[in-house]
């Protein structure tokens, strides 16, 4: 069936203990357009106004997300693509600084700024089949880098993003990227485990734990994407990429020498 133009692409459920965010674009395999970025903010911002001690993100569908949504890239001129991962940034630093102890459930395939999505929370677990690749640097994009370099350290950091490299869900506990696994049958009870430990420490201690632990600057983080981003032809640049990676994934012909 498919799914109505007006159907909202991020699902909230509320309860007294925690926010469920599920991002419901499973027939884009959960890709942050404008649209579904701009819900992600709202609702952890409105999340923040209400106190609300944990947030949780996951996914509908095949996969977390399969990052920025590249339909339409030719209808976007460079400044509509500096907008967009402008906003994106902006979204990972809401959830980064948010009070709320924040939850990533991964399951999947997912690629660049759906990894930064995870990178961005707290308690961070993945299913046994989640795999993660981060490629913006394939096309000069500077997103959520040094964030990922917080989690896993600087030179495995440089080794996966200069390389585009993919690593499973077993790699992503060994670097630290994740904190666990689990299959998507035991997440109620992450979740459970996840609510009482977010009641350790009121909402102020909290913030300032956050504050005092924080290593990046938010500023200077906007900065690098900002320059990244602002180089033209980054259309060009994504366009480029796609047609790299198209040709890649098509199945090479046998040589007739060797048929």
């Amino acid at each position: 069936m498919s799914r109505s133009a007006s159907t909202p692409p991020l699902r909230v459920d509320r309860s007294a203990s925690h926010w469920t965010l599920t991002l419901d674009r499973p027939h884009a395999l959960n890709a942050l357009d404008a649209e579904l970025v701009e819900a992600l903010l709202q609702a952890f911002e409105q999340a923040i106004d209400a106190q609300v001690p944990v947030v949780v993100l996951q996914g509908s569908g095949r996969c977390f997300s399969a990052g920025f949504d590249l339909g339409g890239l030719q209808a976007c001129s460079d400044g509509d693509l500096l907008l967009r991962f402008v906003r994106i940034e902006t979204l990972l630093q809401t959830i980064a600084s948010a009070p709320c102890l924040s939850v990533a459930f991964a399951h999947g395939r997912n690629f660049g700024a759906g990894v930064d999505l995870v990178a961005a929370c707290d308690l961070r677990v993945a299913a046994p089949d989640a795999s993660f690749r981060m490629p913006g640097l394939q096309f000069g994009l500077v997103l959520g880098s040094a964030r990922f370099a917080r989690i896993v350290g600087t030179r495995q950091a440089q080794r996966l993003l200069e390389t585009s490299a993919t690593f499973d869900a077993g790699q992503a506990l060994a670097d630290g990227f994740v904190e666990r696994l689990a299959a998507p049958q035991q997440w109620p009870e992450v979740l459970r485990q996840a609510v009482a430990r977010s009641n350790a420490l009121p909402q102020p201690s909290r913030r300032l734990l956050r504050q005092a632990l924080q290593g990046g600057n938010g500023d200077s983080e906007l900065a690098a994407l900002v320059r990244s981003a602002a180089a033209p032809g980054l259309r060009q640049r994504m366009q480029e990429y796609l047609r790299t990676t198209a040709a890649a994934a098509r199945p090479k012909m046998p040589d007739r020498d060797s048929a």
